[in-house]
């Protein structure tokens, strides 16, 4: 049985995979792939990545 996932915060280093800003965003795909995203792609692709059941994290809503 797979233990839990965790996913490390997002840094400066992190970029969006449609257009190289800034990574805001993280989805996790029930598939176990992960794409990060700055927010305009996060708002763009929102509704698709729901439908997929992503696990959506925006940088915000990191603990620290």
């Amino acid at each position: 049985m797979p233990g839990t996932l965790t996913s490390t915060p997002l840094t400066a280093a992190d970029r969006c995979d449609r257009c190289s800003a800034g990574a805001r965003v993280r989805a996790v795909l029930a598939s176990g792939g992960e794409l990060l995203f700055c927010q305009h792609h996060a708002n763009e692709h929102a509704g698709r990545l729901r439908e997929m059941n992503a696990t959506i994290v925006s940088d915000s809503e990191a603990t620290v």
